[in-house]
Formats: C-alpha cells, sequence, structure tokens
C-alpha cells in the first residue's frame, strides 16, 4: 500500500489549519488504497499557530509538527518538511484553505498515470490583485530565467514522486527555490485542473518585500541569465556609445556652426546612464558573490526548533526500546 505525505508550510494560520487537516483526513478515508501522514511545518509565525499544530498532533497520530527557529520563507519550510517525510508521493498545499485538498486524488492520480510531478492549475484564482500580480511576474520569471516551458502553469499546491523530492533535498545551500529544484530534476511534468477557493480568513503572508526576496532567489539561485543579460547590456552600451562618438563627430565637422559649444547635456546624459549601468552590472555581480560567500559560511536553509507529534513519539518509542535492551 503506497503512502501520501502532505507538506503544509504554516504562517498566521491558527483559524485555518484544523479546517484544512480535516479535509484532509476526509478525502483520504475515500482512498482506501493508501496511508497517509501530515507534516505541518510553523515558519516562526507570531502567532499561536503552533499551539493549534500541538493540539492537532495530539488528535491525530497522523500528524507531525515542526517549528522553525525563526522565519526563513515558505521554500525553506517545505525543505524542512522534505525531511520528515516517508511517503512515496509527496503533495504540497497551502495552509488557507484556497488549495482544495479535497482534489488532492487528482493530483495522485496524475502520478500514478506517469508524471514525475504534478502542478495545480486554476481556471480563476481567488487571490487579491497584488498576489495575481506577483504570480504573473513569477510567471515571467521563471519561463525566462530558469526555462519553464510557456504552457507550464506552476503553484504551490502540486504533487511528486519520492525520487524527486529526495534530490531536492541534496541542495543545502541557504536560498531554496522550489519550482528551480523542480524544473532541474525532471521534464516530466503536467498541470491538473483544480478549483481555487476565496481565503478563508487572515491575509497572505507575501508581502512585497518577500516577493521581491522570491524573486531574486530564484534567478539567482538557479540560472547565470541575469549575468548574461548584464553582459548584453554592456555590450549594447559600448556600441551606442562608438556610435554616438562617430555621430558627434561628422556633427562637429560637418553640421554644427563655427564657434557654437554644444554637446554638454547629452554628454552628462551619456556618463549618467552608464554609471548607471556600471552600478547595476556591479550590484548584481556583488549580489551572486555575497550569495557564494554565505553559501561557503555554511548559512543554514532552516533551523529546527522543535518536533511534536507523530516523530517525536516514534523517535521516544525507539529511545525507550533502547534503554530496555
Amino acid at each position: 500500500m503506497k503512502k501520501i505525505s502532505f507538506v503544509i508550510p504554516c504562517y498566521r494560520s491558527s483559524k485555518t489549519l484544523p479546517g484544512v487537516v480535516a479535509e484532509i483526513e476526509e478525502t483520504m478515508q475515500k482512498l482506501p488504497d493508501y496511508r497517509h501522514e501530515i507534516v505541518l511545518i510553523n515558519d516562526c509565525s507570531p502567532d499561536d499557530t503552533f499551539e493549534t499544530i500541538r493540539q492537532l498532533c495530539r488528535e491525530n497520530k497522523r500528524i507531525t509538527g515542526i517549528s522553525l527557529a525563526k522565519n526563513f520563507g515558505q521554500h525553506a519550510a517545505l525543505m524542512a518538511g522534505f525531511h520528515h517525510v516517508s511517503g512515496d508521493i509527496v503533495i504540497c498545499l497551502d495552509d488557507d484553505g484556497q488549495t482544495p485538498a479535497c482534489e488532492a486524488d487528482r493530483l495522485i492520480r496524475a502520478i500514478e498515470d506517469g508524471a514525475d510531478v504534478a502542478y495545480a492549475r486554476y481556471a480563476h484564482k481567488h487571490h487579491s490583485g497584488f498576489r495575481n500580480f506577483g504570480s504573473r511576474v513569477n510567471e515571467v520569471m521563471t519561463r525566462v530565467m530558469l526555462g519553464k516551458p510557456k504552457d507550464l502553469y506552476v503553484s504551490s499546491y502540486f504533487a511528486a514522486r519520492r525520487f524527486v523530492v529526495e534530490e531536492m533535498m541534496h541542495y543545502e545551500n541557504s536560498y531554496p527555490y522550489v519550482i528551480g529544484l523542480v524544473l532541474r530534476t525532471t521534464k516530466n511534468i503536467v498541470n491538473v485542473d483544480v478549483n481555487h477557493r476565496d481565503r478563508q480568513a487572515g491575509e497572505s503572508g507575501y508581502t512585497m518585500k518577500k516577493l521581491m526576496a522570491l524573486w531574486f532567489n530564484g534567478f539567482t539561485a538557479f540560472s547565470v541569465k541575469p549575468l548574461r543579460i548584464a553582459t548584453a547590456a554592456g555590450v549594447v552600451c559600448a556600441v551606442c556609445g562608438f556610435l554616438y562618438g562617430i555621430y558627434t563627430i561628422i556633427k562637429k565637422i560637418f553640421i554644427q556652426p563655427p564657434g557654437l559649444v554644444t554637446g554638454f547635456s547629452a554628454l552628462m546624459s551619456v556618463i549618467v546612464f552608464m554609471g548607471g549601468m556600471l552600478m547595476l552590472m556591479l550590484g548584481l555581480v556583488g549580489e551572486y558573490m555575497g550569495r557564494v560567500y554565505i553559501s561557503m559560511n555554511s548559512s543554514p536553509q532552516f533551523v529546527i526548533r522543535e518536533v511534536v507529534g507523530k516523530e517525536a513519539w516514534e523517535q521516544a518509542d525507539l529511545t525507550k526500546e533502547d534503554t530496555e535492551e
């Protein structure tokens, strides 16, 4: 009998999480051919989310609760969860109830039909305008920078085979980007149409700052295209400067009246433009070098403060057995 592992990063979700877990349990009762477990990762939420997770673990022996020592972000929380799953198929979904756990069977069916990864695709998304804008930017970024196929839709609700998750876990650097890890692991990825719901309570944990950091992680951790774009921009600027120099000489000799001094504003525009381009390129190179430096210093991808529930009980049982022996 195959096992399904549900991994849910949690942040400010004390009100919605019990409903998500209940929906998973109800869904899995309709799939008697599968066993399942649930891994809930508290990404250092400032509310009582982890207390809610503790209570859920006491009520359900299939749940493992993990609390991170600080807010590492959704993708790092997923990576932490991946290190505590044991299922043949891993399903990741959100904690706010917008990703319908009742339709997990569609993702499972896609995996059983031969796909390595199955992403949920929504006909209509019930996000705010800000989140929809962020999704569009993420779509363009993953396609241009990471080589995502144009017809592939990626989301936070997906299922993956065990070997995909194990390969993703080999990435130990400080800036995980789950979509990038999936795309570099396999090309056997499909979409499955599911419904998208209105948010049940609260607001999205993604701010503009967090979205910008996520996008930056994506194209600096898994692509060198920004460096190539900077190189191309440098070449274009050099060619434009050369052509402008020739134009200036021709204008000076053949067009400009004798004694008329011109060109100061044009010169300043060129200097400011070139200075801005140089600063942009130096900043980009510095960002790459900074990330290499942080990775060399072994900055943690995540730090687990506490584990409760299923895994903690199993570890306690093993310790007890070793003591008795």
